[in-house]
């Protein structure tokens, strides 16, 4: 096999890494953005969840007040009652009295449905708190993890290029270009070994003249079909 061949191999396979690295590299940010997205949405349903709490409680002063409106309405209508000699107002003040009793109860009624839903609601939101405590944790976690592979990558990736420089050395540089381009427009599949007369990269037949000059190994030997660089599997 000629040195070429042999350098652009080891090329190819550090290309492939580089590119696989850039890949992952590139995919990292969208992978961060997906786990603090997470940690906001389960903020967000964290607080919803407190907001409704915030709410049924306000709720429920808001009973407690109206009922007390209601109580003092009906002090102040039987203060009036003492006080009235006409039978027609004593009777109209004994309605108000009764409907503002029948207002009280319904009051009540709900009070007493609220401070159920209350209950029911704090229970709901330990719950959820514990949950969202474990979650963010885990996804925080996560978080660190990507940010110790991305500096990973990078690290390796750094490496690679500087071994990928110091393999170019030496190779010819119309050759390199070449190899460059294909390993672009090739899937990163620059390099090939042909078997049986068939380039298996694209899997298209050779003539067997050309088979030849690759098995005999002194040249630089290119596809018919697809141009890639050709070296005979033994």
């Amino acid at each position: 096999m000629l040195q070429e061949i042999e350098q652009l191999l080891i090329l190819q396979d550090r290309d492939r890494k580089i590119r696989t690295l850039k890949f992952e590299l590139k995919m990292s940010p969208t992978e961060r953005k997906d786990v603090e997205d997470k940690l906001a949405a389960n903020a967000a349903q964290l607080e919803a969840k407190k907001q409704k709490m915030k709410e049924l409680e306000v709720e429920k002063k808001k009973l407690e007040v109206d009922a007390q409106v209601k109580r003092d309405l009906i002090g102040k209508f039987r203060g009036q009652q003492f006080q009235t000699r006409k039978n027609e107002e004593f009777q109209a003040l004994t309605n108000e009295i009764k409907h503002a009793e029948t207002d009280i109860q319904t009051i009540e009624d709900r009070e007493l449905e609220v401070m159920d839903q209350i209950e029911k609601q704090r229970a709901l939101n330990a719950a959820a708190e514990q949950e969202a405590a474990k979650a963010k944790s885990q996804l925080n976690q996560q978080l660190v993890d990507i940010d110790a592979k991305i500096k990973t990558l990078a690290g390796h990736l750094e490496g690679l290029e500087t071994e990928r420089a110091k393999l170019t050395e030496g190779i010819d540089e119309d050759l390199l270009s070449r190899y460059e381009r294909l390993f672009a427009s090739k899937g990163d599949v620059a390099v090939v070994p042909v078997e049986h007369e068939f380039c298996m990269g694209c899997h298209m037949k050779n003539t067997t003249a050309l088979v030849h000059r690759a098995k005999l190994g002194r040249e630089i030997v290119h596809c018919q079909q697809c141009g890639r660089i050709m070296y005979y599997a033994d």
